[in-house]
């Protein structure tokens, strides 16, 4: 499926499925129906551009929402009735032991949910791999490292903060500090996006995020880190689902017992538009780290890290030209320029209609040149030998075509708007 028509079409036939079983009193088929036909309306939702078309959408959505909320409380009404009716048969020791049970079970169901988040293996960046970000680390040290290595320090009201927001333009960074906190932190890290905290059945979503700062108390030292944090919590307003704003009430709870009475656990948010996210949610994160793009000296060394140990004759002042051309560049982009530069050699092979012989650790090899090249040979890529052929060498000029062919992501206005925020509300990271 491709559009938001395809996917309004699937939604609509679901949602008769489920009007038909609901008026054939089929109730729990419709329950399930309903839910599966709304899910392919917001899908519709998220790619409709015609706004009429949205606000009709939108009102079929309550109002069908609505519907399978009235099953939803039918059909627990119905179960608590037969629960008692077993009750008065056999005992209520046996109901007792029967909701018990089902609770272990929703509880192993939602841990088990959320048991990919949890980061058995350390991602392997340390600090000295982020280029620049000096404010930003330091925040996270102080957050994170010193609590643990030295918790003497933090007693009585002189407390670490228990919730960060990085925010910045795309591909700055934010996921890579986090990644770093996961490396450098001997804590339990849980890694997760809304994808893994938002569920089809009503009320799941609320449980998951209940279980998942659950699971962080018991295994603290931790950190949860949710990527994205504005898709779970967005500004309030009309059209809002019932569901969205049950979410964002159990998150804010949470956040709130965090800062209160769950020393050691943080919480770390990453999102590319802090303007959007909700002002409960905002004053949750007590810190709120501006990731801008990098300075000239940030941008040289991520040039220097992202080369790494291949080949290359460039010198440090090649690598301050190049940081001086990519002003306006995210981390992302030069990553991009970067790995184009090293493909240059290998297009160059690619391209060559001849090779001449050269000598390498003292064995003949052949690399591609000009025509009139002395001892250049007619022939392509295809003719040499696996264990002949030399690469061309990567040069200054590889990067300068690289930057050339690859512009920047983040525009002026993305600038302006994180700017704005920034004076209002928050702190730089550089």
């Amino acid at each position: 499926m491709s559009g938001a028509s395809d996917f309004l079409t699937k939604g609509i036939d679901l949602i008769q499925k489920a009007i038909d079983a609901d008026t054939a009193t089929r109730y729990e088929e419709a329950y399930k129906l309903y839910y599966n036909g709304l899910d392919y309306l917001m899908l519709a939702l998220k790619y409709e551009k015609n706004q009429k078309s949205k606000e009709l959408i939108k009102s079929k959505f309550t109002e069908y929402l609505s519907r399978a909320e009235q099953l939803k409380d039918f059909l627990e009404k119905q179960q608590s009735k037969s629960n008692a009716a077993e009750s008065s048969a056999s005992g209520g020791s046996t109901k007792a032991k029967k909701d018990g049970d089902d609770d272990d079970a929703d509880t192993k169901k939602l841990r088990g949910a959320l048991a990919g988040a949890i980061l058995s293996e350390k991602p392997n960046v340390k600090w000295s791999d982020i280029a620049g970000l000096e404010a930003a680390k330091d925040a996270l040290k102080e957050a994170v490292i010193l609590p643990v290595k030295f918790p003497q320090l933090f007693t009585g009201n002189r407390k670490p903060t228990s919730g960060i927001l990085l925010y910045g333009p795309p591909g700055t960074g934010k996921s890579y500090l986090a990644k770093a906190v996961a490396t450098e932190a001997n804590s339990t890290f849980f890694s997760v996006s809304s994808s893994d905290l938002v569920s089809k059945w009503m009320g799941e979503s609320e449980r998951l995020v209940k279980q998942l700062f659950s699971m962080a108390r018991e295994n603290k030292p931790s950190i949860i880190f949710i990527d994205e944090v504005d898709a779970l919590c967005g500004p309030r307003g009309e059209g809002e689902s019932e569901a969205s704003r049950r979410i964002k009430t159990e998150l804010l709870v949470q956040m709130n017992g965090v800062g209160n009475d769950s020393q050691g656990v943080l919480v770390l948010g990453a999102t590319n538009i802090p303007w959007q996210l909700d002002a409960a949610v905002r004053r949750r994160f007590e810190r709120r780290i501006y990731i801008a793009l990098p300075e000239l000296e940030a941008r040289k060394r991520m040039f220097e890290l992202n080369i790494g140990d291949v080949s290359c004759e460039c010198n440090q002042q090649d690598l301050r030209v190049l940081a001086e051309m990519t002003d306006g560049y995210s981390g992302h982009d030069i990553a991009v320029v970067v790995r184009d530069a090293l493909m240059q050699p290998i297009r160059k092979i690619q391209q060559a209609t001849h090779f001449k012989p050269v000598e390498e650790d003292g064995v003949e090899k052949l690399t591609p040149c000009s025509p009139g090249d002395d001892g250049a040979r007619e022939m392509s890529w295809l003719d040499i030998g696996t264990d002949e052929l030399k690469e061309p060498d990567l040069t200054i000029k590889d990067f300068i075509k690289a930057v050339k062919s690859n512009r920047p992501t983040v525009n002026a206005q993305d600038i302006e708007n994180h700017t704005k925020f920034t004076n209002d509300f928050g702190q730089e990271g550089n």
